[in-house]
C-alpha cells in the first residue's frame, strides 16, 4: 500500500521553480508558479500594491475562515 503524502512542486515538475509564503524567495531566480493565499485575502488589490510597491494590509487571523463577512470584505483598498 502506498501512503499518501504531500509532494513539493519541484518533485512533480522537476524543471520548474515555484514560490510561496512557505518557501523563501531566491534572489535572481524567476518563479514559474507563485502562490498567494492569506496576502490576497487581506489585500484584494495585491497586484496593484506590488506594482506601486505599496504597503500590505496585515491579515486578521482571528476572522479568517470564520464563515462571516468580517475579514474578507473589510480590508482597506488603495486609493
Amino acid at each position: 500500500m502506498v501512503t499518501p503524502r504531500a509532494l513539493a512542486t519541484d518533485e512533480i515538475f522537476p524543471a520548474s521553480s515555484s514560490s510561496s509564503g512557505a518557501r523563501p524567495r531566491t534572489p535572481g531566480r524567476r518563479a514559474e508558479l507563485v502562490a498567494y493565499g492569506v496576502p490576497f485575502i487581506a489585500n484584494p488589490d495585491l497586484p496593484e500594491r506590488f506594482r506601486r510597491e505599496a504597503p500590505l494590509n496585515t491579515a486578521d487571523f482571528s476572522t479568517l475562515y470564520s464563515g462571516e463577512e468580517k475579514g474578507y470584505t473589510d480590508y482597506p483598498a488603495l486609493r
